[in-house]
């Protein structure tokens, strides 16, 4: 019998290699209407006029909605805050134009395709006002009161007098390290349909946290958040991208409250780059101070990024600098520079992610300047408490995944860098990799039935990440039960609440929920059964006490129940909805990453060879897809280094390349079959009752600053600023 801990396939497999999986955009319900956003073409001013007499003479299109025509958000909006809205500012609420792509009109059609044209006819007169790129304006603290961001505790941190600290330091390393601005692209683009009925809402759309929409969209319409129903069975990948709620989606629902008819919106790849944010262009100012022993004296790190002139987000970005190493003195800052543009939001993986692109390559620069190999550097700054607070981890094996790592990968035994193989020059690279673990209030029910069946019902979302599987595992490790026999419901505020699906908070924290719920269930039936709980086992589809067994089936049938059901809680301290490390032991997982490049200087082209990862990450509910995870962060992790940009024009005002014609993002023939992933045995009871943490961000840190300590090792050019493309190694 295969439960927790064991590498079963998904069990949603079959459903989505079928087609039989349901997304957002493959929702129907009679009578809907196709919507298609007109996107302003300016990036500020005002809308002066729009002539819609065309697209409204396009066959099969119904109407052409304004700002005249919209409902205005009811003031509960206000107790709202963002997150879990991403932005305060709602388009087509008057005639401002923030941003190029900004909604300014939406056709509603019979079909998709006469709305589509009938979107292009539409002709807009604009009053353009001058306009700010934000990655010219000047970096400013963050304000409070444009986003809960902006949190004083976060923004800024000092111990001890780093400055000093490294001016008195005999080796130094001041540099600065970039990234671009970079799009998510799931293959599901965002889509919602939304259907009124009397004063009830139903939307079907694609997010990552149900009840998040749920109580935004109550609070747009002033109504109790029971009158709201959101329904995500299945959504496509959503990366950061899902995870707030964005303004097509409240437009959406007031368009379908307009016209009285279900609206259906699936936003195309130009529309994504218009409506959803990206992890921001940002910089980051590093120094750096050492004793002769490599120990660290001081550190400083100074971040800043673009964000929107309405809402200000912050990319914590300089937070590794206070977590990854041991050290007495520290100072971290994080500015925003704002212009117009779409607001940027999280990406896999938020703040740690950029922030060990930069502190990973600031490292490796440090061993170069002290002669000793990087990853001897590391050892000698572990952190065996929290840097930041002084306590101890809720757990931690750094050292074991180190140790792991460098001999899967063959580091202690590499060859010189620059190796030649043909006209490929050879180079190692490694890295840090660690992720803040967030932890999430989250419910679950259980419900078990006479012929020993069991239902998980909870409102987690399914983003491709295999949560249904794993708590199928863990509800039928308690129930004694093989995992095809739990079926798991999902994607439902009708169902029990659960947190988000970011943060890798959700098998911690739901996973933690669905053990309770399972545990009871057991309880209940040991009651039934007069046996003490404690005395009993399950094991298909019987409960046993010393020499004593019965079926749940004799169990249930005594008792006249056709099922027992119960509920399940992962609570928090003090009731709180979300814990980013505030309670309880700091909590974070570790590991490092391997890489092996080959560079041909003469075209400047570069090529992943290999990649080894070995991660202290808690306990492993389920190792294949924990495999897969972290491959997939790794693949994401080189498309963070080699290829992806979005690249803000500062002329027009406009983000450059809007679809995947025109933004590089890795592919087959980019990935290598030799990535290896490994994890040292952990079981983590300080985080939750599984000993689980979460992974789907883990495997995507670290990853750039190992390929760019590679490329030095390779031909001795040190890139500070991604994507490491050709033109860069050529014109070094």
């Amino acid at each position: 019998m295969k439960t927790s801990g064991d590498p079963i396939t998904r069990l949603d497999g079959p459903a989505k290699t079928t087609g039989a999986a349901r997304y957002a955009g493959d929702q129907a319900l009679p009578g809907q209407l196709h919507a298609v956003l007109v996107p302003s073409t300016i990036p500020a001013g005002r809308v002066t006029g729009i002539d819609a007499r065309a697209a409204l003479a396009t066959p099969g299109v119904v109407r052409v909605l304004t700002a005249s025509d919209m409902t205005r958000v009811h003031p509960d909006l206000d107790k709202i805050t963002c997150p879990p809205l991403a932005t305060r500012f709602l388009p087509m609420q008057g005639d401002q134009v923030l941003y190029e792509g900004q909604p300014v009109a939406i056709v509603l059609a019979e079909r998709l395709e006469p709305a589509e044209a009938a979107a292009a006819a539409i002709r807009v007169c604009y009053q353009r006002d001058a306009f700010t790129p934000p990655e010219t304006a000047p970096a400013e603290p963050p304000d409070p009161a444009k986003g809960d961001y902006s949190k004083s505790s976060a923004v800024t941190f000092q111990k001890g007098d780093a400055a000093a600290a490294i001016a008195a330091a005999p080796v130094r390393l001041a540099a600065r390290y970039t990234q671009p601005s970079r799009h998510a692209n799931p293959m599901e683009p965002s889509a919602i349909l939304a259907a009124w009925e009397g004063d009830r809402l139903t939307v079907y759309d694609a997010v990552q946290h149900l009840p998040a929409v749920q109580g935004a969209l109550a609070a747009v319409f002033g109504l109790g958040a029971d009158k709201v129903r959101v329904v995500s069975p299945h959504t496509g990948g959503g990366f950061g991208a899902k995870a707030f709620i964005w303004p097509h989606e409240i437009l959406t629902a007031m368009a379908a409250r307009v016209v009285g008819r279900p609206v259906k919106l699936a936003l195309s790849r130009q529309h994504m780059h218009a409506m959803v944010g990206p992890q921001p262009q940002m910089t980051h100012d590093l120094e750096l101070g050492a004793r002769p022993d490599g120990r660290l004296a001081g550190l400083t790190h100074a971040t800043a990024n673009i964000t929107s002139v309405t809402d200000d987000y912050v990319e914590f970005g300089a937070i590794p600098s206070r977590a990854f190493y041991a050290c007495d003195n520290i100072t971290t800052d994080h500015r925003v520079r704002r212009g117009h543009v779409t607001l940027p939001t999280f990406m896999r993986s938020p703040w740690d992610g950029p922030g060990s692109w930069a502190l990973g390559s600031a490292m490796d620069e440090l061993a170069r300047r002290l002669g000793v190999d990087p990853l001897d550097l590391r050892l000698a700054n572990h952190a065996d408490t929290d840097p930041e607070s002084g306590q101890p981890w809720s757990s931690k094996k750094l050292r074991e995944a180190y140790e792991e790592g460098a001999r899967r990968f063959g580091w202690r035994e590499r060859p010189r860098g620059g190796t030649r193989d043909g006209h490929w020059r050879i180079g190692c690279g490694m890295a840090d990799c660690s992720q803040g673990q967030a932890r999430f209030h989250s419910t679950a029910r259980v419900r078990l039935a006479a012929e020993g069946a069991a239902v998980v019902e909870s409102s987690f979302c399914d983003i491709g990440t295999g949560p249904a599987t794993v708590f199928a595992q863990v509800a039928a490790e308690a129930l004694g039960l093989d995992p095809r026999q739990v079926t798991v419901r999902s994607g439902d505020t009708d169902l029990p609440y659960s947190g988000p699906t970011y943060g890798s908070g959700t098998t911690l924290s739901t996973g933690a929920a669905v053990q309770r719920a399972a545990e009871r269930v057991r309880g209940r039936l040991a009651a039934l059964a007069g046996w003490a709980p404690e005395e009993t086992t399950m094991r298909e589809g019987r409960i046993t006490r010393a020499n004593e067994s019965r079926t749940i089936q004799e169990v249930l049938g005594a008792a006249g129940l056709p099922e027992l059901s119960s509920d399940g809680a992962f609570d928090l301290p003090g009731g709180a909805p979300v814990d980013m490390g505030e309670a309880g032991a700091p909590a974070r997982t570790f590991g490092a990453i391997f890489v092996e490049v080959g560079v041909d200087p003469e075209l400047g082209l570069l090529r992943l060879r290999r990649a080894v990862g070995a991660y202290s990450a808690g306990r492993i509910l389920n190792p294949r897809t924990a495999r897969s995870q972290m491959i997939g962060g790794i693949i994401w992790g080189w498309g963070m280094a080699a290829m992806e940009a979005s690249h803000y024009e500062p002329k027009l005002g406009r983000w450059l390349s809007k679809d995947l014609a025109g933004v590089a993002i890795p592919v087959n023939a980019d990935i290598p079959p030799e990535i290896e992933v490994a994890f040292v045995e952990e079981f983590d009871a300080r985080s939750g009752p599984l000993g689980a943490k979460g992974i789907g961000e883990l495997g995507a840190t670290g990853v750039a600053a190992a390929v760019a300590n590679a490329v030095y090792d390779a031909i001795g050019i040190r890139v500070r600023d991604l994507p490491i493309t050709p033109d860069k190694l050529l014109a070094a």
